[in-house]
């Protein structure tokens, strides 16, 4: 399951939390985000160590600032709060899962 976040929640439900976390920068009116929502879901459920979350960034532009957010989708990925790496522009299911590994996994 793909947690949404907005701007109240994201410090208590990012930030404030211990483990590993993706979250997807994306925009309602983006396709390529469209595109990776139905692989972000399936991850979710193959990779149930980690949290995923998006994070809608017409409604949060403080957020995406914060994190210098400049193209959707982009993929930040959080280790117990930290910012550990991210990944930018749509991708396939296994590329995304590269992603997430080489910035998650030890």
């Amino acid at each position: 399951m793909v947690k949404e976040v907005n701007e109240g929640n994201f410090e208590a439900e990012v930030l404030d939390t211990t483990g590993d976390i993706v979250v997807d920068m994306y925009a309602d009116w983006c396709g390529p985000c469209k595109m990776m929502t139905p692989i972000l879901e399936e991850l979710s459920e193959t990779m149930t160590d980690i949290k995923f979350c998006k994070l809608n960034v017409d409604k949060a532009p403080n957020i995406a600032a914060q994190f210098r957010v400049m193209s959707i989708p982009t993929f930040l990925f959080f280790k117990d709060g930290a910012l550990a790496g991210s990944a930018v522009g749509g991708m396939d299911e296994e590329g995304l899962e590269e992603e997430i590994n080489r910035a998650l996994k030890k």
